[in-house]
């Protein structure tokens, strides 16, 4: 059984007196240094290099998120798992932006801290339930980026039309299609070919199916 090696960062004694009580209860976790500030974390991970580092937010000289973001810039091998009272989402985003690979909350069960940690030294990511169901939340709320609009320099007449050309149709059945004048559509066809700079229909229509134009022929 390969021993994961563990730092905890936290300012206070008592929680990490009750952190290294909980994980040298386990055969295959080992503690291997214990910092009281940020700046004494990024000294120990330099010295240790420990497969996981437990990091609070809030600690002086330097907090938890600045902490995380320097160590993992010159160890990112480093799996770290945020152990915080805070689940804002300030928090939960800064602390993934700053690459932490876990978030779990003081007083989870200590069932779902032990998986935190095994989960983070194998290369995986995981977040206590709620924070789980707190980005769930937040990403299913999130309106779906709009699609760029196809040919902006063209009108919504043009495109539909260029759309037309992309089937394969001929200005008379565009013309009837849209019921106006056969004049009218070479015009607007005219006006596409300058506007995308294309010599002819082929041209046009291979330009029109590469962006996703067409398929007005079965409606």
């Amino acid at each position: 059984m390969e021993t994961i090696r563990v730092l905890l960062a936290d300012d206070h004694t008592l929680f990490r007196d009750g952190l290294r009580a909980l994980l040298a209860s386990i055969p295959d976790l080992e503690v291997v240094g214990e910092a009281a500030n940020g700046k004494e974390a990024l000294r120990l991970a330099v010295e240790h290099q420990p497969d996981v580092i437990l990091m609070d937010i809030q600690m002086p000289d330097l907090n938890g998120i600045d902490a995380t973001r320097q160590i993992l810039r010159t160890s990112p091998h480093i799996g770290i798992v945020v152990l915080t009272m805070f689940q804002d989402d300030d928090s939960v985003f800064a602390v993934m932006r700053a690459g932490a690979r876990g978030y779990v909350l003081k007083g989870a069960d200590q069932g779902v801290l032990l998986r935190a940690v095994r989960a983070v030294a194998s290369g995986e990511s995981l977040f206590s339930p709620e924070i789980a169901a707190r980005l769930m939340q937040f990403f299913a709320h999130l309106e779906p980026a709009a699609r760029p609009e196809l040919f902006p320099e063209l009108t919504e007449r043009e495109r539909e039309i260029l759309s037309f050309i992309a089937d394969g149709q001929t200005n008379a059945e565009i013309a009837e299609r849209l019921v106006v004048s056969l004049k009218t559509v070479r015009n607007h066809v005219s006006n596409i070919f300058s506007k995308l700079q294309v010599a002819d229909r082929a041209q046009a229509a291979i330009r029109a199916r590469e962006a996703g134009l067409g398929g007005y022929k079965d409606m």
